[in-house]
């Protein structure tokens, strides 16, 4: 079953000129947020509206953009590596004037989290991983996930989300079928060049041989039946990364949004923490409320 919880706040949107770059920024201010801001790296092809319901929940500040090529930034003559899209978070963070952060990384966006962490390490405080991986280096999806993820198709068209959404993001998906219409509402299409950026700005990356130089205490999520990122891999990073614990949820692919209480309890406490994490993988399994 799909969790619920009511939204505190507003998702504020505003445009920013970095460069050559239109951005599209999306923020939140709970009203007594202590700390630094959440600054959030959504997966491949996705819009921040896609994660409203974790934004507008959570109690911490959050920062989040699309893109260039995605949701309602414009696309970009450039084409970036994982590097690139570092520098750019970079920039922007510069641009609001916000000195550090919370990293939480979703998916293909956790790639980009470890990156940044390990580019502006002086910026983090604390880095969240989310249904993601080492990059290249990693236990990969069955070969029929891999043909259905390659292509935007799924932002595209409707008929083929739902019609894939089960097989693609397992958990609540595989049989409630009003999950996957809710999800299509929130979801923009990105632009063809846009979405293949992201591709190649991943290709052949990996963080294997670098995570253990990162000194953030980290918390990794993931869900236990996840296609497109086997649970393994959650345990991978656990184990490379110094400092980091590992939360499991009974969900699949998405499960920041189908177990959103959970994800929303589990986050602020990590966030909250005085004392840094213990050293080592810590593993717990959370199960829906």
């Amino acid at each position: 079953m799909t969790d619920t919880q009511s939204p505190r706040h507003d998702v504020v949107y505003s445009y920013r000129r970095l460069g050559g770059d239109r951005l599209r920024v999306a923020r939140t201010a709970p009203p007594h947020a202590n700390g630094p801001p959440l600054l959030v790296f959504n997966g491949i092809g996705a819009s921040a509206e896609l994660l409203e319901p974790l934004l507008q929940t959570l109690g911490v500040a959050t920062v989040t953009f699309d893109l260039p090529g995605v949701g309602a930034s414009e696309p970009s003559v450039l084409l970036r590596r994982l590097a690139g899209y570092a520098q750019l978070a970079r920039e922007l963070l510069d641009d609001l004037g916000i000195d550090r952060v919370h990293v939480l990384g979703v998916s293909w966006g956790g790639g980009l989290a470890q990156q940044f962490a390990r580019q502006h390490g002086e910026r983090v405080d604390r880095l969240i991983l989310a249904a993601t991986s080492t990059g290249h280096l990693m236990v990969p999806p069955r070969p029929s996930v891999i043909l259905r993820m390659a292509t935007p198709l799924r932002y595209l068209s409707a008929g083929y989300f739902k019609r894939v959404a089960g097989a693609i993001y397992g958990g609540d998906f595989r049989t409630d079928d009003a999950l996957a219409e809710r999800h299509v509402r929130r979801m923009a299409p990105p632009t063809v060049m846009g979405y293949l950026n992201q591709l190649y700005a991943l290709a052949g990356w990996t963080s294997v041989h670098w995570l253990h130089t990162l000194p953030q205490p980290t918390l990794v999520m993931a869900g236990d039946d996840d296609p497109i990122v086997p649970l393994v891999n959650a345990r991978v990073l656990a184990r490379l990364i110094p400092n980091a614990r590992l939360e499991i949820f009974d969900c699949g692919h998405l499960f920041l949004l189908t177990r959103l209480a959970r994800s929303v309890e589990t986050i602020e406490a990590f966030l909250g923490e005085d004392q840094p994490a213990t050293a080592g993988p810590i593993a717990s399994r959370a199960l829906a409320r």
